[in-house]
């Protein structure tokens, strides 16, 4: 159900926002009539406005005038909101089209009442225990925001808290409604996505946000440069021949990736990540002759700390799994570059690996490395996906322990789902090390949750000290 909330007063946008977000309702929200009007002309039609009668510029009298003079908003329920209760105020919102009539202040009881005597239905109800993800969905376009709303309001465990046209709406939204995570455009008029993104970090330095973006080469480029900025996420913008294509697309890419930012429970809640305790044994006391990496949500901002920490001209190869499409990679690879200063770079099958080579897998592309001889060479395929992932660290692992044996070193930063599980396993199983990061310094412990469940890391550390400690590791000589 969609709802559109006209008043002047901001706080009460706010709590009717969130009051209607629990009801299931996608809200939009405009700050007098005649803003209303213009997002009802400009679509898509609500099915429900709660409609302030005091206003200023134009009343809600006038707007519901309006309305009524619009064939093709016939049959639009109306709600009356108003601190006058007076038997004149009720009787003439009744008589020009309200369904029903809310006094002033109000509580989340008397709305449901109203809709209720207005034959309006809330949505599915939540499951019980199961905390919905409220989402703001900030897109210059009407018809994305209403396809997408409409995709996430039909998952009963995501809430569409509010949408906007554009980054100066988005933040004015964040203030009303406080979404648990934004969903966001890139490229926007009046603010892009790029800009709200940093006042947003300014504002709300730990508000998740993903990024909507075309897989363009344009739209490539900045929601990478959103990501090393502190964007938690990314999703394409699905595409598909039909509505309803389009519709299915988005439940299974984009809301697994914004149920992900579902609130974490508190530390020894039940559900909170339990880190189990690493078997005791005796590593063989050699050097490490290369650094694996898997990483995935999050991960450009936690390469670009980890990575300078340890990396040098003459240090061991470093193969990097970052989850990410194959428009993504080169713009990956060359801001790390940046921030490295030292060359960071695609890996090309049958290369040799030299010291000091930092190698990023290539979208869509598994990287294994293999023995020929005396030399370890890369290998690309086109191999099925693991863990739905392609490239998966768990293929880059397997092979790094196949090839480099107890000089294996892996490292498991921020993401979702469990690639990089059963790759430690065999790290582990043929002498190398684990380590894992934490769960308060990643984006989402998914990835190394996993494995720091599993007892497969050799340490769990929070991404600050990630790198020292490769560093540290590789030092060591027997």
């Amino acid at each position: 159900m969609r709802a559109l909330i006209i008043d002047d007063s901001k706080p009460v946008r706010g709590i009717l926002a969130r009051v209607l977000g629990e009801m299931g309702c996608v809200c939009d929200a405009a700050a007098d009539g005649r803003e209303g009007v213009a997002l009802l002309e400009r679509g898509p039609r609500p099915d429900v406005v709660a409609l302030n009668i005091h206003m200023p510029v134009m009343d809600g009298f006038e707007v519901m005038a309006w309305i009524r003079s619009r064939p093709e908003l016939s049959g639009l329920k109306i709600v009356a909101l108003s601190s006058d209760q007076s038997p004149a105020v009720v009787s003439r919102a009744m008589a020009e089209g309200a369904a029903a009539f809310v006094a002033k202040p109000f509580t989340p009881a008397a709305i449901a009442e109203a809709f209720a005597a207005a034959g309006l239905r809330a949505a599915r109800p939540q499951p019980e225990g199961v905390p919905a993800v409220r989402v703001l969905v900030v897109d210059d376009s009407a018809a994305i925001r209403g396809t997408v709303s409409a995709a996430l309001a039909s998952d009963p465990e995501v809430r569409v808290a509010g949408t906007a046209a554009d980054g100066v709406q988005g933040l004015a939204r964040v203030a009303e409604v406080v979404p648990d995570v934004v969903l966001l455009d890139v490229e926007m008029p009046v603010m892009d996505g790029l800009s709200m993104l940093r006042e947003l970090r300014r504002i709300h330095p730990r508000l998740p946000v993903v990024m909507f973006s075309t897989l363009t080469e344009r739209g490539a480029k900045v929601a990478l440069d959103a990501l090393v900025a502190g964007a938690n996420d990314y999703v394409p913008k699905p595409k598909g021949a039909t509505p309803e294509e389009v519709t299915a697309r988005i439940r299974e890419e984009v809301i697994p990736k914004l149920k992900q930012f579902r609130r974490r429970p508190l530390p020894g809640a039940p559900g909170a990540g339990q880190v189990a305790r690493p078997a005791v044994r005796a590593r063989p006391d050699v050097p490490f002759s290369a650094v694996v990496v898997g990483v995935s949500t999050g991960g450009p901002v936690a390469l670009a700390e980890f990575l300078p920490a340890f990396v040098s001209r003459d240090g061991v190869p470093v193969l990097i799994v970052q989850h990410m499409p194959a428009t993504f990679t080169p713009h990956l690879a060359e801001r790390l570059t940046k921030i490295c200063g030292l060359p960071v770079r695609e890996a090309r099958d049958g290369e040799e690996l030299r010291p000091g080579d930092i190698l990023l897998a290539p979208g869509g592309r598994h990287l294994q490395v293999a023995r020929s001889g005396s030399k370890v060479v890369t290998r690309l395929d086109d191999g099925a996906p693991e863990n739905s992932c392609r490239p998966a660290a768990d293929v880059l692992f397997r092979s790094a322990a196949a090839a480099w044996r107890e000089g294996t070193l892996a490292v498991v930063l921020t993401g979702m789902g469990k690639d990089g599980l059963e790759g430690s396993r065999v790290v582990r199983d043929a002498g190398g090390a684990v380590i894992a990061q934490d769960e308060a310094t990643s984006t989402v412990w998914g990835m190394p949750g996993h494995v720091a469940r599993a007892g497969l890391a050799d340490a769990v550390l929070p991404l600050g000290r990630i790198g020292v400690d490769v560093a540290l590791r590789l030092r060591r000589r027997p």
